[in-house]
């Protein structure tokens, strides 16, 4: 019976998190961004904000640094 064939890296990592931002508990593998790829698949080298949650803030962010947003004529 091959054991490694069937378990793979999600079974191993069946826990769940708490996201930061909005607060819904989520599954880690699936919903949430791995940060540090150098050490092994740990609790702790995934981020603690939910991807939905990185999205919306990234696109927030984006929309922020455009120049001409609060721009107006000078008023001299």
């Amino acid at each position: 019976m091959d054991l490694d064939g069937q378990i793979k890296l999600g079974h191993l990592l069946l826990q769940d998190r708490k996201c930061r931002v909005c607060g819904e508990t989520k599954n880690l593998v699936e919903e949430f961004y791995r940060t540090r790829k150098d050490r092994g698949p740990v609790a702790s080298s995934y981020s603690y904000e939910c991807k939905e949650c990185t999205i919306k803030r990234m696109l927030e962010r984006k929309r922020q640094k455009d120049p001409f947003v609060d721009w107006g004529y000078p008023d001299w």
